[in-house]
């Protein structure tokens, strides 16, 4: 089993944009935000994955990770 690996403050960073300037945009509360950001969401709409998609200018690829776990965890 693994998990996701949420990368949005890379994107962030490249984009010189703020997470409270993202959250306006994609029209979710600063709170949900972080959320995603620090990988803690249990689930995230397909639409927000697509406006994330559009406003930061990139693939879903780029925002999310697959990480396999080691075997000795």
């Amino acid at each position: 089993m693994g998990h996701l690996v949420f990368n949005i403050d890379v994107m962030l960073a490249k984009r010189k944009m703020s997470v409270t300037e993202l959250a306006n945009r994609v029209g979710i509360t600063l709170a949900n935000m972080s959320i995603l950001k620090n990988g803690k969401a249990k689930a995230i709409k397909v639409s927000t994955i697509e406006s994330l998609c559009e406003i930061l200018d990139c693939q879903p690829g780029d925002l999310f990770e697959y990480v396999k776990d080691s075997e000795e965890e």
